[in-house]
């Protein structure tokens, strides 16, 4: 079936938008520039456009142009999605998806600005903006035909592949809300060392935020761990399933890159650049594990 090239721009520039609102959430966090324009929404600071423009303001401003505008363009993706590729199975759920979620985190940040929300309710909005860049991204590769020119239609996938590719799914979200744990209850630099906490003694942490600290990093090395046991099972055993062993070894590439930009974080104290890739490669990899989610699906159905 022939897609139309324009639904094709419009999957491209909503996948791309959705990762400019992750990276602008997690600029806004990671600048503290989430009261940039005080407790007014959608407005800032009393006014429709701001007039006086601090660094803060362009900042959260600047985010919520981006969110207004890229949930236009979902909103057309999701519609247009259904009506061309409505026969497709996966293609209804992912739409109300993207578009559900895309709703959800923006009232979430509204709440915050209004009337403000603990940090443990914080940190679910960057989880809540990465479903909806998940559901986005495969309905782009619904619409490029992904699973037509791969064959995915001829996937096998064995109990042990299926019991990984659903648990480190899952748990990747564990990884992500920890993640944001840290920045909302700015514990990034309560730890200065890496690996431990301080590298020159073996101890618990002794108060939350270590707690917090600690526990990301622990989370985040069993993901590696775990992600690396999937991939040697897969080198093993699936070489001749190409799609499969690609998306195991990027993923295996993306966690490592997640590990070292982690490491970065704390031994540069903070540096912005490598903070938001940290973000970067996260939001990578869940999409991509969904994406395999999406490929086991099938398979299940095929078998």
């Amino acid at each position: 079936m022939h897609i139309h090239k324009y639904l094709k721009g419009l999957a491209i520039a909503s996948t791309v938008g959705m990762l400019l609102i992750l990276l602008g959430g997690a600029l806004v966090t990671k600048t503290d520039s989430g009261m940039g324009c005080g407790r007014h929404w959608p407005g800032c600071n009393g006014q429709l456009i701001p007039d006086e423009i601090t660094p803060e303001v362009l900042i959260e401003f600047s985010h919520r142009l981006v969110t207004g505008a890229v949930g236009i363009f979902i909103v057309a993706l999701a519609i247009w999605a259904w009506r061309s590729l409505g026969h497709v199975r996966e293609t209804k759920f992912l739409s109300f998806m993207a578009i559900f979620f895309l709703v959800l985190q923006a009232l979430i940040g509204a709440a915050q600005v209004k009337w403000g929300q603990g940090d443990f309710i914080l940190a679910l909005h960057f989880g809540i903006s990465l479903i909806s860049f998940a559901a986005v991204l495969l309905l782009t590769l619904l619409v490029f035909e992904i699973d037509r020119k791969f064959d995915t239609d001829k996937i096998r996938i064995g109990k042990t592949l299926r019991f990984h590719t659903i648990g480190i799914t899952l748990y990747s979200y564990v990884v992500i809300y920890t993640g944001a744990l840290v920045r909302h209850t700015e514990s990034s630099l309560v730890c200065r060392d890496w690996p431990l906490c301080r590298n020159n003694e073996f101890s618990l942490p002794t108060n939350l935020y270590e707690w917090v600290q600690m526990g990301h990093r622990v989370a985040a090395g069993l993901i590696f761990i775990w992600i690396l046991i999937a991939a040697i099972h897969v080198i093993r055993n699936y070489k001749s399933q190409r799609t499969i062993f690609w998306c195991w070894i990027i993923a295996l590439i993306l966690v490592t890159c997640q590990v070292f930009s982690g490491m970065f974080v704390i031994l540069t104290k903070l540096n912005l650049y490598i903070a938001l890739l940290h973000s970067l490669f996260i939001s990578l990899l869940f999409g991509l594990l969904c994406y395999m989610i999406l490929l086991l699906s099938r398979s299940r159905a095929k078998n």
